[in-house]
């Protein structure tokens, strides 16, 4: 057992930020979703979301990362958190494209404020977390884009993976451990205006070496879903399923497997189960029925 990762869920808990469990060197939360729920324990008298079963409980804590090396996600929400995610470029962006530290920059000069100095934790990719506190009051949610291109917030309906995790890419770190502050009310002004749907495209997917490519995929694809702000977030989960579709179609992956593995991620970034079960079960019949086989794919 990794014990630095539950010295890493209970540093978040002693911080009063409730914890769920993410799957080893993964960004997509370990728990079960509303179709696969076993009416035990913290859901006998019902389903309980991501947020409702996250916890600062240390008994709780330990007997969950005993069992296993689970990545920890922080649920924001409950946490009285907003989180601003500055992402880097990927390789499609085009070239001299600014990423989200320099959109934020702008945006910051742009309203006449300073960057605030708050904690910040660099991803693995190379971005940032910079974390704030909200009033008890505002229920701010998951956006994508909203303030600035690449630049995201997790609030509620969503989770961060806390510091001390580890994906294939690399360890979260703490870039500056400095206090939390309150989220400035120039940027609350802006999260709390009506916000427009973010748009999804869908992507080519090689198939070469594919029962290799089809787990690295899936997991790609759900860690996309469970991170989409609100206003994009069914769009994107159509979008991810259809892609990882073709992989049921060809045998590489049971269905059940790729229902349990996007109902959860859906859940994560705020979707109803239900309407994560009729996205997911419209875009996989889709995609069986519309799949070339893989030699002509």
């Amino acid at each position: 057992m990794n014990r630095h990762l539950l010295y890493a869920a209970l540093d978040a808990a002693e911080q009063g930020w409730p914890v769920i469990p993410l799957h080893p060197g993964s960004k997509v939360p370990a728990l079960h979703g509303e179709h696969r729920c076993p009416k035990t324990g913290d859901c006998t008298d019902g389903h309980r979301t991501f947020e409702q079963r996250a916890t600062t409980d240390p008994a709780r804590i330990e007997r969950c990362w005993t069992a296993g090396p689970f990545n920890v996600g922080i649920a924001t929400g409950p946490a009285g958190l907003l989180v601003v995610d500055l992402d880097t470029l990927k390789p499609k962006d085009e070239k001299g494209t600014p990423d989200g530290a320099s959109n934020f920059l702008a945006l910051c000069e742009r309203a006449g404020q300073p960057v605030p100095t708050t904690r910040r934790i660099r991803t693995p990719s190379g971005g940032e977390h910079l974390y704030f506190t909200t009033p008890p009051d505002l229920r701010l949610h998951n956006s994508a884009g909203t303030l600035a291109p690449k630049v995201d917030t997790r609030a509620w309906g969503g989770q961060v993976v806390a510091p001390g995790s580890i994906t294939r890419e690399g360890p979260y770190a703490v870039l500056d451990p400095s206090p939390v502050t309150k989220l400035p009310e120039w940027l609350q002004s802006v999260l709390a205006a009506p916000q427009k749907p973010a748009t999804a495209t869908i992507l080519p997917m090689p198939t070469r070496n594919a029962p290799r490519l089809a787990a690295v995929v899936l997991e790609r694809e759900t860690a996309a879903v469970a991170a989409t702000g609100e206003g994009g977030r069914n769009a994107e989960l159509l979008r991810a399923v259809r892609a990882v579709g073709r992989f049921v179609a060809w045998g590489d992956l049971a269905r059940t497997e790729v229902e349990a593995a996007f109902q959860a991620g859906g859940e994560a970034a705020g979707l109803s189960a239900s309407e994560c079960r009729a996205t997911i079960r419209s875009a996989l019949d889709w995609s069986i029925r519309t799949t070339r086989p893989r030699e002509t794919a």
